[in-house]
């Protein structure tokens, strides 16, 4: 049974956990994963470890679930939206919507099943489309190959985040063990 969005928020806030001031955290301190800047940008000018957890889960769902609209995804392949979600909220909106424009793009048969889309972050008419073209050439099985291919892009990301900047190592197993593989 697909998950709502309120328990997608919920798993989100429990992962995250509380206050977290880490000082190789590039976000800054944060309060059930929500940056100082993302709360701030939101209205909320209190301090971080005062933040209420409804307005974490208000900025979840404007910010990570509304805005990259994958509550058009969530009707066509649920467990995709959950991991789309989780990867809005972990590494971006728009890095999430390109990681789907991408692998897309790429299940696509050399654009035989669905033209490709433009990889652009931002879920609009053609990557519903695209999703749903595929949905129909690959139905439901095509939702776990669909899922392995944004999660094969994420954990990539990933590597490259602690390649790239050795502080973000301390890092890198928690963002396998809690990201990858927990959607299904």
């Amino acid at each position: 049974m697909a998950k709502t969005v309120a328990v997608l928020i919920a798993e989100v806030i429990a992962r995250e956990g509380g206050y977290v001031n880490h000082p190789n955290d590039r976000g800054g301190p944060t309060r059930f994963g929500v940056t100082m800047a993302t709360a701030r940008a939101h209205g909320y000018a209190g301090d971080m470890q005062a933040l209420p957890r409804e307005k974490a889960a208000e900025i979840y769902r404007s910010t990570y679930w509304e805005l990259p609209r994958l509550d058009q995804v969530a009707p066509l392949y649920p467990t995709v939206a959950a991991e789309l979600f989780d990867t809005a909220v972990n590494m971006g909106p728009a890095t999430a919507s390109k990681f789907l424009q991408r692998s897309l793009s790429l299940l696509n048969r050399g654009a035989v099943d669905y033209p490709d889309i433009a990889v652009d972050g931002l879920i609009g008419k053609g990557t519903i489309a695209a999703l749903t073209a595929y949905r129909n050439k690959r139905g439901g099985e095509g939702e776990l190959v669909l899922l392995k291919a944004l999660e094969a892009c994420q954990a990539a990301r990933y590597l490259d985040i602690a390649e790239g900047k050795p502080s973000q190592e301390a890092f890198l197993y928690g963002w396998l063990h809690d990201r990858i593989g927990q959607a299904v």
